[in-house]
């Protein structure tokens, strides 16, 4: 399975995703007109990662902000790696933001009481 990157915009996060590796970023701002198309190929490569050897995957989320309708599909992306950490993967997300923003904090923190896999709220300094 080959890695691939989206090089991120105004209104797309930065992507990279290197399944060998075991490493997934995504970073920026996430307000794609069309969300479910924007976030298609990654969606796809995870469900690819279920089926492959590797025996983990380490996630760094470190968005500025997502859109409401964003969140849908970031939710998918994070039920892909449940399914792949059942399967016998090793997952962490380690879920970045600003240490004085209190309700990105909040977000990351409803994510993790909703998927099964271990997240790590990481502060950074603006």
């Amino acid at each position: 399975m080959d890695s691939f990157s989206i090089t991120g915009t105004p209104k797309t996060p930065s992507i990279r995703f290197d399944p060998l590796a075991g490493a997934l970023e995504i970073s920026g701002r996430s307000t794609p007109e069309d969300p479910i198309e924007f976030y298609r190929p990654l969606l796809e490569a995870l469900s690819k990662l279920c089926v492959t050897s590797s025996p983990r995957c380490d996630v760094t989320i470190a968005f500025e902000y997502f859109s409401t309708s964003s969140s849908r599909c970031i939710y998918n992306v994070f039920k892909k790696l449940e399914i792949y950490s059942k399967s016998g993967g090793n997952v962490v997300v380690n879920w970045l933001y600003e240490e004085d923003d209190d309700e990105f904090l909040e977000v990351g923190e409803d994510f993790q009481a909703i998927i099964e896999v271990p997240f790590k709220m990481v502060p950074v300094k603006k």
